[in-house]
């Protein structure tokens, strides 16, 4: 069961998904529908969705608005551009060839973002122009998902994020952001970057047509979980709890002993990513549940259970205390049998 642990995404991403429908008046409700997310979790601060919630969403989205990048840009990537990026790099021999041909792509599909590769030395660059205006933190974010996701797959390995920057002001919760690119993070920088080791463009391209299709039935699911940032202590310490249930889960002078480190050393450098170690627990036991209640399968009693509460009632209080509702909010957004997810880019 816990292997089939995907991680989720703050609802703060959910509403700036849906800002560009939402901006144009457009009908949102059948996107949550398909996305099985309940509207009720939009109103709460804390709330989060699966990852798998979060690809639907996009496949549903990019459905409605025929624009598979939000509605963010004045000009629609149309439904079925990033299939045909992804036809465009899979002959290229090496990294540097591919990612300079997916620039060169969305440039042309958008208007207000572009991206420009800088290597210097050892430090490959690519920096996100935008005309001088700056725009939505989840713009740039999404834009960076579609490039550095696809070039890790290309490659069929992550390629490490060292230095990375954003125009926009940092919101209130960058887990997210965090998770998904990289520790360190500059907000309301002069200019958005993103820096990595340039040997890593000279590695080859290694998928082919024929693994070409597996990836467009994940995507965007593989873009958002597969290529995230496992290299931060507390995405180090997630891994190790996730191989086992939460009553086995060792306390902090285990972990530390386990990872050669002080407990005082571990407590100072989680501290430094912004959590605590029993944060760290809560946090994963709360993506733990919720992932269990996407699965129609599965009673409340039993995903309490699950991620370690021996009483149900003890998991309803701990549940709202994390999210902000209940647990019934997710569970009504998976009812029974669902129709089978729809494939990202046609």
């Amino acid at each position: 069961m816990l292997a089939a642990y995907k991680g989720t995404t703050s609802i703060s991403l959910v509403r700036e998904a849906l800002y560009g429908a939402t901006q144009r008046g457009l009908d949102i409700s059948l996107p949550l529908q398909q996305a099985r997310i309940d509207p009720e979790l939009l109103g709460s601060a804390n709330a989060r969705v699966c990852a798998s919630a979060f690809s639907r969403l996009w496949v549903a989205l990019s459905d409605l608005l025929d624009d598979e990048f939000f509605a963010i840009d004045t000009h629609p990537l149309r439904r079925g551009s990033f299939r045909l990026m992804c036809h465009a790099t899979i002959g290229c021999e090496t990294l540097e060839q591919a990612l300079r041909r997916i620039l060169a792509f969305l440039r042309l599909g958008l208007d207000d973002l572009y991206g420009e590769l800088q290597v210097e030395g050892d430090l490959a660059s690519i920096v996100i122009h935008d005309h001088g205006v700056e725009r939505r933190l989840f713009s740039y974010g999404t834009w960076l998902i579609l490039v550095h996701g696809l070039l890790c797959w290309l490659g069929n390995r992550r390629i490490p994020l060292q230095i990375l920057s954003f125009r926009s002001p940092r919101p209130e919760d960058d887990s997210d952001y965090r998770m998904r690119f990289c520790e360190h993070i500059e907000f309301a920088a002069p200019v958005s970057r993103v820096c990595f080791d340039a040997c890593f463009l000279k590695l080859k391209v290694v998928q082919t047509p024929e693994t070409l299709a597996a990836f467009l039935k994940d995507s965007p699911a593989s873009l958002l979980v597969k290529y995230r940032n496992d290299a931060s202590l507390s995405a180090q310490i997630r891994q190790r709890l996730r191989n086992h249930p939460p009553e086995l889960w060792p306390a902090l002078d285990e972990v530390a002993n386990q990872m050669r480190m002080s407990s005082s050393t571990l407590q100072r450098r989680l501290q430094a990513e912004g959590i605590s170690y029993q944060g760290l627990k809560d946090n994963l036991r709360r993506d733990m549940a919720i992932n269990f209640l996407g699965q129609s399968d599965l009673t409340v009693c039993e995903v309490a259970a699950q991620a370690g509460f021996q009483e149900t009632s003890a998991f309803h209080r701990a549940f709202k205390k994390w999210t902000g509702v209940s647990p019934g909010a997710y569970r009504r957004s998976n009812p029974g049998a669902q129709p089978p997810d729809r494939q990202f880019l046609l």
